[in-house]
């Protein structure tokens, strides 16, 4: 201040003093405006199932499941009645949401890989623009596979490393009484895993909120991913089976949206708080009565319709206006729409991304979607053109299926050779988009230039060094067993 009234001193000319006058109003006014709209950002919290198929809601009429509070949320918010998981297995799409990318490009090709350190993620971006951001439930994004451990304080890959400032996670699913990691300190909790972590990211957020800091929270679920263990006011049907305990942790989940949604109106800050629900994957094959994924082709682990298509609804009173869409959109779209919506810069993202904006949408309902929805899993690839989708089975030779899916929501009616300029137009996008993926999986997205750090993929927890410490005592909890016929802590030990 002192050198510019200075620099006004010495003007000879009363115009150059107007000139410099009306400059520094301008920036004055321009910083004013700037600590407004940071003031008026919404808080986000993304909330994620783990496994519920497109047809497990309420809201689609469920024979015997009841899901009550989620419906309310998709009454009062966008219910998007086509979105897509980035992937057909929980890691592939964990990844996309964090990095708006296909999950091949970050190396998480398969669950239990990690996610390369070097790209860019929404959590990232959100804390370096003031953001407090904080991660609760399941990780997987560091490399292990079994059932969701503590994280270690000392895993390169855990949360804090991806942007998180608080954490309380565990590796991978997890259900009743469940053992997890506070940034690195194993706490033991009491009650079902889903309002456990519900509970703990409302503090969270009600801490910031007294503080007038904005948030940005994750809530991944490890329901109702198996084991199925719900309790037995939850449980679905007259028999105590897998079913009964499978429908019952969706249950206990749904009432967990209902605490999350009262819990902010109570802080005050419910209208101008964006709460994007999805599941990470499609549905379980037919093992419980009613199919999870309410008439589609395939599940959990397929490219089809069932595997990819989940249930998703935002909720933002300040920010949408409530309806039903089917335009299409997919996990890939939740980096790019944040960033529009929080007003952060463009190199918050990779410069290769495959997921765009939605945020239009929250106010009006859209034309045609102006970007295909791409994936890519275990060999196979898709991509979705609004009401077309094209599939490459790797069956050793690649073979290519075109299908309409506003008149076969089956899959069922291969149009490739029925409508060749479509088919050739998207069979060319396909080709080009698994191009660029494998450039991306050298590191050409990257400013090395290369993968400079490949995480580990795959690993048995149980079977590390990092967990010998604690293997003893983690192998006499029972939702552990599983794990003693990968390894024992004798052979642990001993690597």
């Amino acid at each position: 201040m002192y050198r510019l009234l200075q620099s006004l001193v010495l003007m000879k000319s009363l115009a150059e003093m107007n000139r410099l006058k009306f400059a520094v109003c301008c920036v004055v006014l321009t910083v004013g405006s700037s600590f407004a709209a940071a003031a008026n950002r919404p808080n986000i919290v993304l909330v994620m199932a783990d496994d519920q198929g497109w047809g497990q809601v309420g809201y689609y009429n469920h024979p015997i499941l009841k899901t009550p509070h989620l419906d309310a949320m998709a009454d009062s918010g966008l219910r998007l009645d086509r979105f897509y998981a980035g992937a057909p297995v929980c890691s592939p799409t964990r990844a996309s949401v964090l990095t708006g990318r296909t999950n091949n490009r970050g190396g998480v090709l398969q669950h239990g890989y990690a996610l390369h350190l070097q790209e860019k993620t929404i959590s990232q971006a959100m804390k370096k623009a003031g953001y407090a951001t904080g991660h609760f439930g399941k990780w997987h994004l560091d490399g292990l596979r079994g059932p969701g451990a503590p994280v270690l304080k000392d895993d390169p890959y855990h949360p804090g490393n991806f942007g998180f400032d608080e954490w309380l996670t565990v590796t991978n699913f997890f259900d009743m009484n469940p053992i997890m990691s506070r940034q690195g300190k194993f706490e033991e909790f009491k009650g079902d895993s889903s309002e456990i972590v519900i509970d703990e990211a409302l503090k969270f957020i009600g801490k910031l909120a007294k503080a007038g800091k904005p948030s940005f929270t994750v809530v991944w679920y490890g329901s109702p991913h198996s084991p199925f263990v719900a309790s037995k006011k939850d449980q679905v049907g007259k028999k105590a089976d897998q079913a009964a305990h499978h429908y019952g942790e969706l249950v206990a989940m749904d009432r967990s949206i209902g605490t999350l949604r009262a819990g902010l109106r109570e802080m005050g800050i419910a209208d101008n708080t964006l709460v994007w629900f999805n599941s990470d994957n499609g549905g379980l094959a037919k093992q419980f009565g009613p199919e999870t994924v309410a008439g589609l082709r395939g599940s959990k682990g397929t490219i089809w319709e069932g595997g990819l298509r989940v249930p998703c609804v935002i909720e933002w009173p300040a920010g949408i206006k409530p309806r039903i869409s089917k335009y299409p959109a997919s996990t890939m779209d939740i980096m790019p729409t944040l960033v529009e919506i929080a007003g952060l810069p463009s190199d918050s993202m990779l410069d290769v991304v495959d997921g765009m904006s939605i945020a239009p949408l929250f106010k009006k309902e859209l034309g045609r979607r102006t970007k295909p929805i791409p994936f890519q899993y275990m060999g196979n690839a898709a991509m979705v053109d609004n009401e077309y989708k094209i599939v490459a089975e790797k069956n050793g030779k690649r073979k290519y299926q075109l299908f309409n899916l506003d008149k076969d929501h089956t899959e069922s009616n291969n149009l490739f050779d029925k409508q060749p300029e479509v088919a050739a137009r998207l069979q060319k996008q396909l080709d080009a988009f698994t191009k660029s993926v494998a450039a991306s999986q050298t590191g050409a997205d990257y400013p090395e230039g290369k993968v400079t750090k490949e995480g580990p993929h795959g690993r048995f927890w149980a079977g590390t060094p990092e967990y010998a410490p604690y293997i003893k005592e983690l192998l006499k909890r029972p939702e552990y067993k599983s794990q003693k016929g990968k390894t024992s802590p004798k052979q642990v030990l001993a690597q």
